[in-house]
């Protein structure tokens, strides 16, 4: 197990080093675990959280869950006049939950 979290750390290293995000284009960080999906937009510049979004409140499973603080975070960042992000998928494969997160945020209104 260790093997596996380590490889995903090495290829979260090497996306962090691409990706930066601004007070105009924040970064999109998503960390999911076994149970819930947490997401972020997260001004690198001035190292903020701008606004944050997580599954933990939510009675919904899988990618039902991810959908759901998709669109969460995208109305968050509508409020506060963001359409533009980059998007950080921290190491994990973007398949899944991920995805589903993903395309959520983009029907709400996201560009990434």
């Amino acid at each position: 197990m260790a093997q596996k979290i380590s490889k995903r750390k090495k290829v979260q290293y090497r996306i962090r080093k691409k990706v930066k995000g601004t007070p105009n284009k924040p970064r999109l960080a998503v960390f999911k675990s076994n149970k819930n999906i947490y997401c972020q937009l997260i001004d690198d510049l001035n190292g903020v959280t701008i606004a944050s979004s997580s599954s933990a409140k939510s009675n919904a499973k899988g990618i039902d869950q991810a959908k759901e603080v998709g669109k969460t975070i995208a109305e968050k960042a509508g409020s506060m006049n963001i359409e533009n992000v980059v998007f950080d998928r921290a190491g994990f494969i973007f398949h899944g939950r991920i995805k589903a997160l993903a395309d959520a945020a983009r029907e709400s209104g996201l560009k990434f």
